[in-house]
């Protein structure tokens, strides 16, 4: 029997099982399907929420303190694993005529950030269609990074497993098991998963499972799809962002273009009209992509929450049961303050943050 069991093997509920692995419980979690290749897999690895002066202050706090801890966070993944998850720093641009609430976000939370005309613009990104750029400003955010985030997750499974974390994989939780008001553990199809405590961070499914216990979340799938470019290696330099469509740069030349927003229930298919789509706003913002190779096109399901603002928080009708979930488009770059908060939960510690943001509805 472990100390705790994280439904959820996602980045999530991955890097909250590093923390309580590292304060000394034993962690086991249990996936539905493969650890990782849900929307962690899926998504693009900025580490930054897009347009960050759009969300609330719950939101803008976890992405402060996640973006300062990742370079540690990847520097011990790597030391350990020997997997590099391809942390890189190359700012982010945006294109949006939103100067005025992004510099005062960027005030209010120390965020370097400049508004630049179009010649420095050029000089950050060659690329880009001059349509976007010309007799415009736009804003630099230089700090922002990024991170390969299938290469995370796969880096991130080998550490915990060196950790001494358990991963029942291929395990479809059915419903959790209760003495008196206390959970002590959940139900599969293979059997009874017993645990001291349980932590819920199934993604765009934990709605779904909680539903059965009376616990009603403001979570639900959002379908997002994107295509992969080949093209040369540093030929397109920034991460940039236009019109809502994202374009990212990876170390080896291939270009993530993202993507769309779809209420689909948990439908993953990939459609035509959405492949084109992307296509077309990928040229609309670096027209030399026409020569590139579209070599990938897949979507995956957000945990969709209200405001983008996830649920960390102790469950009070229900002793020992704990969420970690709803973190919307924004998993990789809250991912790490998340799990320390919802560890300082679990583990009755000083809290890191305002827990009172993260659980209103718990």
């Amino acid at each position: 029997m472990s100390d705790i069991l994280i439904i959820g093997g996602g980045i999530i509920g991955m890097l909250t099982a590093r923390e309580l692995s590292l304060a000394g419980m034993q962690v086991t979690i249990v996936e539905q399907g493969e650890a990782g290749h849900e929307s962690s897999w899926a998504g693009g690895g900025i580490i930054s929420p897009l347009y960050p002066w759009r969300y609330s202050d719950a939101v803008s706090a976890l992405a402060k303190w996640g973006q300062a801890f990742y370079p540690q966070l990847i520097a011990e993944i790597n030391s350990e694993t020997g997997l590099d998850a391809e942390l890189v720093q190359n700012g982010l641009l945006v294109l949006d005529d939103e100067r005025e609430a992004a510099l005062s976000w960027a005030e209010k939370w120390q965020s370097s950030l400049q508004v630049i005309d179009n010649a420095e613009v050029y000089e950050l990104e060659p690329e880009l269609s001059p349509d976007l750029v010309e007799d415009k400003k736009a804003i630099w955010m230089p700090n922002i990074r990024q991170v390969r985030n299938p290469r995370l997750v796969k880096a991130t499974k080998k550490y915990l497993l060196k950790q001494g974390v358990m991963f029942l994989e291929q395990t479809e939780v059915t419903g959790f098991i209760q003495k008196e008001n206390k959970v002590v553990g959940a139900k599969s199809a293979s059997g009874d998963i017993l645990a001291d405590k349980v932590l819920v961070a199934g993604g765009a499914w934990s709605a779904k499972l909680l539903k059965n216990m009376n616990i009603n979340l403001s979570v639900e799938p959002v379908k997002g799809q994107m295509i992969l470019f080949k093209a040369e290696p540093g030929k397109i330099k920034r991460i940039t962002l236009s019109q809502d469509r994202y374009i990212i740069p990876r170390r080896d030349g291939r270009v993530l273009v993202g993507s769309t927003l779809e209420h689909t229930g948990f439908d993953k298919t990939v459609t035509p009209d959405a492949r084109e789509e992307l296509m077309a706003e990928a040229l609309r913002i670096i027209p030399s992509l026409k020569e590139a190779e579209v070599e990938h096109h897949w979507a995956g399901l957000r945990p969709g929450s209200n405001n983008g603002i996830p649920y960390i928080c102790a469950v009070s009708h229900l002793e020992g049961l704990f969420l970690n979930t709803g973190h919307f488009r924004n998993g990789v770059v809250l991912g790490p303050a998340s799990a320390r908060l919802a560890a300082d939960l679990i583990l009755n510690r000083q809290p890191v943050l305002e827990t009172h943001l993260y659980g209103l509805e718990c």
